[in-house]
Order: C-alpha cells, then structure tokens, then sequence
C-alpha cells in the first residue's frame, strides 16, 4: 500500500531545502507526503509570518505537482500539539495505510526527549533524513528502542501499517530561513533559494518585506 509521510516545520518561509528534502524522500518511499505547518512552538521564538501566511505560501510553492501536498491540522488545533496527538489522529483517518513520520537525523537523535515518543512507533514509521555518510550519535534509550525496528528496504514500510525505521540518504541544500528573512526584509530577491511559485504574487512574502 502507497504510504502517507508527514514532513513537519514553521515553513517561515517554506524554501527549495524543505521541497527538495521532502520530494526525494517521497520518491526512495514510493509516498504521498504532507507538509505540516506547525503552530507556535513553546522553544523558538514565533514565527514572522502567521499561520494564515505561511499556509498560504506553502500552497502557492505547491502548485502544479502531485506528491506534495499540504495539511494544516496543527494549526487548527487549540493548546500544545504534540506529534503524537497528530500521527494517532491520522492513524484513526489513514486504517492500516502506512504512516511514515519524516524527521532530520539530528531531531531523531532527540527523540526521547519528545512527549510519549516510544508511543509514535505504535502508529507510524519513522524516515530519518539523513546526510550521506554522515551518521548521528543516538542516545542508549533510542538504540535499545529501535534496534530490532532498523529496515533498509522501503517495501518493508510498505507492508505494515507502522513501527519501523528507515534512514533516507537525502541531498541537503544548505539553505538557511532566517537568512532567506533576512534578505527579504533588506529588500533583495532571494529568488534561488525558494519555489518559483512564492514569487507571483508579490503579497505572498509581504509579511518578511515588512518585518
């Protein structure tokens, strides 16, 4: 069965880092993927551009493909929002289609800090993009935990609805937000550095201009 990944983010601005990522590793799974704006999280500072913008955006970078989609359930829901909460929402809509839980080598490697993480094998996969040849130091509590869950052979995921993981060797473009913010608000054009689509309607990035 084709998989559904969830690749989650501020997207404050989505760019080409963000595309480029979530794109291959919709091809190495064979997945659907929807990028998941986040609401404002407790540990960074908020975003600059609200939901509504940056929703927006991430629609206007998405046009004219199919693997790529967007999906604001985070943003709609009231108080903390916790991966969990969502992946099991899913879990509920999605039956036994697989679930594939995207996230950086680095923010796995800080998986048993997040809230009920052994939980989220219990309803999803886990894909972690990883830089080619470079691997993550993991803490003890996450080797014993997926040591018998590690699957190099994305048809694996495919076959059972959740509780394995996979590591995905991705092409990263070094591209950074808060610089791409910071250009904007200085009034240049980075206009290498995100989707074409961002840049036809000029009040798309009205919100960094104005900063």
């Amino acid at each position: 069965m084709r998989p559904l990944a969830i690749f989650g983010g501020t997207f404050d601005p989505v760019h080409l880092g963000h595309l480029s990522v979530a794109w291959e590793a919709s091809e190495l799974l064979d997945a659907d993927v929807r990028l998941m704006p986040a609401s404002v999280p407790p540990h960074r500072p908020a975003p600059t551009a609200n939901a509504a913008q940056r929703v927006a955006m991430l629609r206007a970078a998405l046009q004219k493909q199919g693997r790529l989609a967007v999906d604001t359930r985070e943003l709609e829901r009231s108080g903390p929002s916790y991966t969990i909460d969502t992946l099991s929402e899913l879990r509920a809509e999605q039956g036994d289609r697989p679930l594939v839980l995207l996230i950086g080598a680095d923010a796995f490697a800080g998986l048993p800090s997040w809230h009920r993480w052994q939980a989220l094998f219990e309803v999803a996969h886990i894909g972690v993009l990883s830089r080619p040849g470079v691997e993550a130091e993991l803490p003890a509590a996450l080797l014993a935990e997926i040591a018998a869950r590690r699957v190099d052979d994305a048809a694996t995921l495919r076959s059972l609805p959740a509780g394995k993981v996979i590591e995905l060797s991705v092409t990263p473009l070094e591209i950074s937000a808060t610089r791409i913010r910071e250009l904007l608000a200085e009034g240049r054009d980075p206009r290498y550095l995100l989707p074409c689509g961002l840049f036809d309607d000029p009040a798309v990035l009205a919100p960094y201009r104005n900063a």
